[in-house]
């Protein structure tokens, strides 16, 4: 009888469902995120990396014209600095730097 007992009780546990994961609360959020972000980014021959004041992470990319001359920002796939009229060789480009507008003016660029 007791025998009996154990293999209802045992056939039930087998009937049980498994639980759903706990919900994050976070609607959207991936915890696969990040290394997906990170794979496609090294794919397109990026790096990938902290950036910036914030420290967040970030694709590098080279640029296909990097340290090519220019005259003016349309020149470039990123930006055309000013001061040694070429194409900046990476983007993003961080910091404070003196850059040639699509007209080909002075301007000041900041990116933190």
């Amino acid at each position: 009888m007791r025998y009996a007992i154990f293999v209802v009780f045992l056939m039930l546990a087998a009937c049980q469902q498994d639980e759903p994961p706990l919900d994050s609360g976070l609607a959207g959020y991936d915890p696969n995120n990040l290394q997906i972000q990170r794979d496609a980014c090294i794919k397109r021959g990026g790096r990938f990396g902290k950036g910036g004041l914030s420290g967040s992470l970030v694709c590098y990319e080279n640029t296909r014209d990097a340290n090519q001359t220019c005259s003016k920002g349309t020149d470039c796939e990123g930006f055309c600095l000013a001061r040694s009229r070429t194409c900046a060789p990476v983007k993003p480009f961080f910091g404070c730097n003196e850059v040639l507008t699509n007209s080909g003016a002075h301007s000041t660029v900041c990116i933190e």
